[in-house]
């Protein structure tokens, strides 16, 4: 999987299908996609494909998607969660001398890591 300014840092994902095609598709909009006979033409069907889906936000009137890799994190959310697990979590945290903020971002970079995600 790669990401390129090329497809304005959306990541795209290529490889060959059981019919000896190649297949690219962006991993953020798994409808966008383009088939060839080779990595490179796949990767110029996909650009051409991505283009024309560009063209027709626009047209909409709409604002073009913008990659989740490009966009500004506050590094702030809102998650709602079962109070059992509310509860649980609040008690590990005292229970390690931390705060619940920290308890689940902690365990939310394990669980990245684990993913292979960085």
């Amino acid at each position: 999987m790669a990401t390129n300014d090329r497809f304005d840092g959306y990541s795209v994902n290529l490889y060959l299908d059981e019919d000896g095609d190649w297949l690219a598709h962006f991993v953020e909009l798994p409808g966008a996609s383009a088939f060839a006979e080779t990595p490179e033409a796949a990767l110029n069907e996909l650009a051409v494909a991505w283009e024309g889906i560009k063209e027709s936000y626009r047209k909409r009137g709409e604002a073009v998607p913008v990659a989740p890799a490009k966009k500004d994190y506050s590094g702030q959310f809102n998650v709602r969660i079962d109070k059992r697990v509310h509860r649980a979590l609040a008690i590990e945290a005292a229970q390690a001398g931390t705060s619940l903020n920290a308890i689940i971002a902690q365990k939310l970079a394990q669980s990245i890591r684990h993913n292979g995600q960085h």
